[in-house]
């Protein structure tokens, strides 16, 4: 098998969208893929919908409003991530002193000094504490009382300030909003103690190199966000990871892949997932990432709509066909059809709706579009 087609498989198997591979539940998926990148909730519960068997968006709500299994906050880069539970603590060890410093130059530049950015942390832990779970526009009115304006982006630095040093967290949704709570009230400590320093630099190497092979030290520094030298140095302590069997990976499996999804941002390369002619309409700049129809872990056009049960949209890539390892004949070509009928469908019973599927424009040769 072409080295090209077998990394495509090996990646896509291990981001469990490929390779008829599935998890049971979100903990799995997310234990599985590390986190999963959620600046837009929605999105994020589609990544898992596409990763997890028979997932519906009710149980993504109760894995992080009441099971508590899964935690919203600022990690990897310093994005807003769905991470297990339990990894939250360490990861913000980790993670939250890094993004800490990078943030503390836009602090400055809105004119928030070190004393009045303390002083926000302690009204927020107050206010949370006291008030019970608190969206971003009613800790923004309690900061009005410390001089911080109402309109602008103080208010969301100084939020996020708090949550990068591990005093606060999301909690439940209220009206479709997020909501802070006390990490300490809403993670509890307990279990083994969570690794620290270097343990902690090799830990995250050793769940990318698993989640995201085959893959190298840079890929791991652009997803993680750390250093280039931290990144090389774990790389290298944490060893080559079991490589699977490309030749013994099931193919033509066909996934609609939300907005921002990990295995789009995970690297800094992009050949292996979409074809470089069609990058623009994937990446069409301003931070989007679009959602993705995908072969095999191989971007074949994109998607739009289907949040709560409405028709999603198909729009194939012109002369987009299919990878090698799926476009074998005929056969497999009219798979991609009934893969995509299948994909729409299920995002129906994600959200408990009936469906249908739009596919405008032209069929490119070698992809056969639901309906």
């Amino acid at each position: 098998m072409e080295r090209r087609t077998a990394d495509r498989l090996l990646r896509a198997h291990a981001q469990a969208i490929g390779g008829r591979a599935r998890e049971k539940t979100v903990a799995g998926a997310l234990e599985r893929v590390v986190a999963v990148q959620a600046q837009d909730l929605g999105a994020a519960a589609l990544g898992l919908r596409a990763r997890v068997d028979g997932l519906t968006a009710e149980d993504v709500r109760r894995a992080t409003d009441s099971e508590r299994t899964a935690v919203r906050g600022w990690f990897m880069r310093g994005t807003l991530q769905l991470v297990p539970a339990a990894d939250a603590r360490w990861l913000l060890g980790l993670l939250g002193p890094v993004q800490l410093a990078l943030g503390a130059r836009r602090l400055r530049e809105l004119g928030l000094d070190e004393a009045l950015c303390d002083r926000a942390s302690r009204l927020i832990v107050k206010a949370v504490d006291g008030e019970g779970p608190l969206t971003r526009a009613e800790l923004t009115a309690r900061l009005t009382t410390l001089g911080v304006e109402s309109t602008g982006q103080s208010a969301f630095h100084l939020i996020r300030r708090a949550a990068l040093s591990g005093l606060i967290c999301h909690g439940p949704q209220r009206d479709g909003e997020a909501t802070f709570v006390l990490l300490d009230d809403w993670l509890p400590a307990g279990g083994p103690p969570p690794p620290t320093g270097e343990a902690a630099e090799n830990e995250l190497a050793r769940r990318y190199r698993r989640a995201h092979g085959p893959s190298d030290a840079a890929d791991f520094a652009h997803w993680s966000g750390l250093r280039a030298t931290v990144c090389k140095r774990a790389w290298a302590a944490v060893g080559e990871a079991p490589r699977e069997c490309a030749e013994e990976i099931p193919r033509g499996d066909v996934r609609l892949l939300p907005a921002f999804d990990n295995y789009l941002v995970g690297y800094r390369r992009r050949e292996l997932s979409v074809p470089a002619a069609h990058e623009r309409r994937v990446w069409p700049g301003g931070g989007i990432i679009r959602a993705t129809v995908m072969v095999d872990g191989w971007a074949v056009g994109t998607w739009s709509g289907g949040r709560n049960g409405g028709a999603p949209v198909v729009e194939p890539f012109a002369g987009g066909e299919p990878p090698e390892a799926v476009a074998t004949d005929e056969v497999a070509r009219e798979g991609i059809e009934a893969g995509i009928a299948r994909e729409s469908a299920d995002l129906a019973r994600f959200y408990n709706a009936s469906h249908t599927l739009s596919t405008p424009g032209l069929q490119p040769p070698g992809f056969v579009t639901g309906h």
